[in-house]
């Protein structure tokens, strides 16, 4: 996790903003405060307009990290991330963060990383990949979506797809990819996996490593307020030591968090 003293709230300008496609831009942020301690798996927590509605700020995951630059991918799937998606350039935003913890990428010995995501869960990906790259260390993305218009693979590079209608790649679910591909794998050395996705997609993922061995952190989705604790909007369940269950806050102890901890 972050030291408070990173956590920065500032006004950020709009450099410039993409449609990926009908639903999903990249927006880029200028707030070099927060990019030069920013780490994969962050996020920020975004007012996107001075109004009072919306009135709670936007948690997005910082998709990469460019200089003093942020880029952030938004889909629009309200009011809110409508508003974002919007915003004219040069135009100003408060930005809270970074926020959360981070991939671990450090504490244990891997050869090669597996990233899988789904759908808007792309987004913390390219950061991550590029982290990675610099040192090293080779990556695999296992990309996920119901159709090839929610495969979000913009940049990343040595991808591999699975759709859900068979519009695109693998005709399935993006484990049912990874299934497909362990032999190969395998020969690869020491696999760690790096996920964010549906909840759904998570918790198969989980239980996918835990049969095959692999050392796995899992991005969580939920909806946030504050992102810094203070209104308890994101408590979710996880495995307890004593194998019952017990309430953490993505923001404080997530949004990356051990597969084994996820509760089944």
């Amino acid at each position: 996790m972050l030291e408070t003293n990173s956590i920065v709230d500032i006004r950020a300008t709009v450099v410039q903003t993409i449609h990926i496609n009908s639903a999903v831009s990249i927006i880029t942020l200028d707030c070099p405060a927060i990019a030069a301690v920013a780490k994969p798996g962050n996020f920020v927590n975004v007012k996107v307009n001075d109004a009072t509605l919306p009135l709670l700020r936007r948690p997005f995951s910082i998709h990469n990290v460019r200089g003093g630059l942020i880029d952030i991918m938004v889909k629009s799937i309200g009011h809110g991330t409508s508003l974002f998606c919007d915003t004219e350039t040069g135009s100003t935003v408060l930005v809270l963060g970074p926020l959360g913890n981070c991939f671990d990428i450090t504490s244990r010995e891997f050869s090669t990383a597996i990233l899988v995501s789904g759908g808007i869960g792309t987004a913390p990906m390219l950061f991550l990949e590029r982290t990675l790259a610099a040192k090293g260390t080779p990556v695999i993305n296992f990309i996920g979506g119901r159709t090839k218009e929610e495969l979000l693979a913009r940049d990343l590079s040595n991808c591999l797809f699975a759709t859900d209608d068979g519009s695109a790649g693998y005709r399935g679910t993006v484990i049912e990819l990874l299934e497909s591909e362990m032999t190969g794998l395998e020969k690869k050395g020491t696999l760690k996996v790096f996920a964010c996705g549906p909840n759904p997609m998570l918790k198969a993922l989980a239980g996918f490593c835990r049969e095959h061995h692999l050392a796995c952190d899992v991005s969580l989705e939920s909806v946030m307020g504050c992102g810094i604790g203070i209104c308890y909007g994101c408590s979710v369940e996880v495995k307890s030591p004593d194998g019952g269950l017990r309430s953490i806050l993505l923001c404080q102890e997530g949004p990356v968090i051990d597969a084994e901890l996820l509760a089944v």
